[in-house]
């Protein structure tokens, strides 16, 4: 029996589905989305779980492979996703793969879990009530609740107390994410630090470095290779782009063959010629930015420059780069806690800051997490 908030709740997400229906069927037209759209919104090719397990929930690529040591120390698991890039990546940790349905469909879709793991800021409000209704142990794993989100997150506290009141457990990134956690209603708070940090970047191909230095663009967005092109000088080292998303590859290459030629540099795509022989070389293939950033002197970092909210600072700093990140770091903040030594700036300080890099110290990790207390609490309960 649904209590009359979960009732109106219920009614409320059905009126915003119905609302979207239109424009859900137009963005089925977009190659991007044509298997995730029709998957999450209308149940096509994707029915509940078949066994009852450990029931991992993520929402991309990057947080599917953060439970990656957890799913491999446990016999079987399921895996929920939001994103595209998150199904691929889960597919290769398990064979029962699912992207989440929109809420109206988790009463009907959701059927009994040993356990429901939820990553980070995840918090429908039905998938962790109908997941507890049917008998399933709750967490919520990895959580953060950053400074952008603490306000938004008060001002709906009245929403999070029921959330929270339906999630067993809470493994926290800081004391500070523990506090503000347990102000809004959660009832068991465990800090263990931050668990992409469990899992250390490798390194899968060895390449030779240049002997001169190496300056790496990584996870760059629309528009911040044009102002790191605008920023750079040949003087400062070779300069390779690595774009964020596959799609834009030609777009970058266009972009940088044309400022090549206009400034007399060598340039070529790494999927033809896997070197740093050119003065600038585009990275147009997927898997290779660790193996790269471990042979670079400067990092770049992408996503803050544009409003993204930055991207993980972790692997150039395990390498030891010298790090250098836009402001809008808003996504990525608990990860920057974990690094020693970084340069954040705004957009028109790059040029300026690549003319004084002798000035900045070497990046490294300050901060490590521990999947153990997770892995005690799962195997506590199979």
């Amino acid at each position: 029996m649904l209590s009359l908030f979960s009732f109106f709740y219920y009614l409320l997400t059905l009126f915003i589905y119905i609302l979207a229906i239109p424009y859900l069927l137009y963005k089925t037209r977009n190659k991007k989305y044509k298997e995730a759209i029709p998957a999450k919104f209308f149940l096509k090719n994707n029915n509940s779980f078949e066994k009852s397990s450990i029931w991992f929930h993520v929402c991309s690529m990057g947080e599917a492979k953060a439970i990656k040591p957890l799913v491999e120390s446990l016999d079987e698991t399921n895996i929920s996703v939001i994103t595209n890039t998150g199904f691929e990546e889960a597919k290769s940790l398990s064979t029962n793969v699912r992207y989440l349905p929109f809420e109206i469909f988790l009463p009907f879709w959701i059927n009994r879990q040993k356990a429901l793991v939820v990553m980070e800021a995840e918090l429908w409000y039905f998938l962790f009530l109908f997941a507890k209704k049917r008998g399933a142990k709750t967490y919520l794993i990895n959580a953060r609740i950053s400074d952008k989100s603490y306000n938004s997150y008060k001002r709906f506290s009245f929403f999070y107390k029921k959330v929270f009141a339906n999630i067993d457990k809470i493994f926290a990134q800081t004391q500070e994410d523990k506090e503000r956690l347990l102000e809004l209603g959660a009832k068991e708070v465990e800090v263990i630090g931050n668990i992409k940090l469990a899992q250390l970047p490798k390194v899968t191909k060895e390449f030779t470095k240049p002997d001169e230095t190496l300056i790496t663009a990584g996870s760059t967005h629309e528009k911040e290779e044009e102002l790191i092109l605008n920023s750079y000088k040949r003087e400062f080292g070779k300069l390779v782009i690595v774009p964020r998303h596959p799609e834009r590859f030609e777009k970058v290459a266009k972009l940088l063959a044309d400022y090549a030629k206009r400034n007399s540099l060598s340039f070529h795509r790494f999927s033809k010629q896997e070197d740093f022989s050119s003065d600038i070389i585009l990275v147009d293939k997927l898997g290779e930015l660790n193996n790269i950033y471990a042979i670079s002197d400067i990092v770049i970092l992408g996503g803050a420059f544009a409003n993204v909210g930055g991207h993980n600072p972790v692997e150039p700093a395990y390498f030891g780069c010298k790090l250098i990140s836009g402001k809008r770091i808003f996504n990525q903040k608990s990860l920057f806690e974990c690094v020693k030594n970084y340069k954040i700036i705004e957009d028109d300080e790059l040029k300026q800051t690549l003319e004084n890099i002798k000035n900045i110290e070497r990046s490294s990790l300050v901060q490590k997490g521990d999947i153990k207390p997770i892995l005690k609490e799962l195997n506590g309960i199979r």
